[in-house]
């Protein structure tokens, strides 16, 4: 097999046809993070390393696409640390390919991953460690999904709906909003969001630039198969809640979230979400909707489609390898151990320094 590396920009529309075709193949690939549009929008924003992709074939054509946001040793998935969704695009069945000789070709020693397929082909063989990702799916109807959740023996979707019944007795109409265009709506998130992060006393990704540059993109796209999905809750006139989210042909991504703090005790947040579900089932050509791995209690009410990802690396024998190995070891002999908290403290440590190596 040949191996060729390009810029996202670099790619013809043959090369982003053949992507997609695999994409379409493979239904457990299906993620606006794994497109082709995705790596091309990070570049077009400036992530601080450049964005590479390897793209593998032999004479019947692509057989594999591994896109990454290559540092001077290390890669990350482009896009990190925003995306829910990493690894290799493959064409399904076996395939002769070691993480070798696409770090290689990418002039890399190390490639981290945190959102894994656990089937991936090439890297899936690597993983330190499973979780599970929560996901939505209502392709069969809205009843259908109501029933399976009754079925699993919880009422949320009756407490949503509950839920927005007393709005509407006590402040008033609510409006739902999908997909909207408001540039006021979507700048208020951004300011909720970022109150929230100063609130909890976590890293502000939304005071990096290319982050802003990359959500603005998206907001502004009109691409049918890609792009941002503001969606909005209204008590009266006034926004109560707002999800800017990632989408891509069937499937919508949970992405930045946040609430007027004054309708705290009305959650307007699951408001949201029930009215999102509902569009979804009934309106929308989006049928699954990925909340990702953080194991929130509403998500694990709400998901019926979980799936595992995996986290972990695969890298050349080098000094930048060794020290991954070394800090994993740490962290499973640290979670071995009866420390309580403490025994968590090596991976939460790993994935801050992750998180800051990936806003540059």
């Amino acid at each position: 097999m040949r191996i060729e590396v390009v810029r996202p920009e670099e790619l013809n529309g043959d090369d982003q046809r053949a992507w997609s075709a695999i994409l379409q193949a493979r239904p457990e690939l299906a993620s606006p993070f794994l497109t082709p549009a995705w790596s091309r929008a990070v570049e077009r924003a400036g992530c601080p390393d450049e964005v590479r992709v390897a793209m593998v074939e032999d004479r019947e054509g692509l057989k594999a696409v591994f896109p990454a946001r290559c540092g001077v040793l290390t890669a990350l998935p482009p896009g990190a640390p925003l995306r829910d969704r990493d690894g290799v695009i493959a064409v399904a069945g076996p395939i002769e390919l070691e993480p070798a000789a696409l770090l290689g070709a990418l002039g890399v020693h190390r490639y981290d991953f945190s959102h894994l397929c656990t089937l991936d082909p090439v890297f899936g063989p690597h993983a330190q460690g499973v979780q599970d990702s929560y996901a939505v799916d209502v392709s069969n109807g809205w009843d259908a999904y109501e029933q399976n959740r009754r079925e699993a023996g919880t009422d949320i979707l009756k407490d949503m709906a509950k839920k927005r019944r007393k709005i509407e007795r006590e402040l008033g109409s609510v409006t739902f909003t999908p997909l909207s265009r408001s540039r006021a709506d979507f700048e208020k998130l951004i300011t909720w969001k970022r109150a929230a992060y100063f609130r909890g006393r976590q890293t502000d990704v939304l005071a990096t630039d290319w982050v802003m540059r990359l959500l603005n993109e998206l907001f502004e796209s009109r691409d049918p198969e890609f792009g941002g999905a503001l969606m909005t809750l209204h008590i009266g006139d006034r926004l109560a809640a707002a999800q800017f989210n990632v989408r891509g042909h069937r499937e919508l991504h949970s992405w930045f979230i946040a609430h007027d703090e004054q309708f705290d005790r009305y959650s307007p947040g699951l408001v949201l979400f029930h009215a999102i579900l509902r569009w979804m089932a009934e309106t929308s050509p989006l049928k699954r909707l990925e909340l990702g791995p953080v194991a929130y209690r509403f998500k694990d009410r709400l998901a019926n489609a979980p799936h595992p990802i995996a986290h972990g690396y695969a890298g050349l024998d080098s000094p930048v390898t060794l020290l991954r190995a070394a800090e994993y070891g740490l962290r499973k002999a640290a979670e071995r151990l009866p420390l309580g908290r403490a025994s968590h403290w090596p991976g939460k440590a790993m994935r801050r320094l992750d998180l800051w190596r990936g806003l540059g």
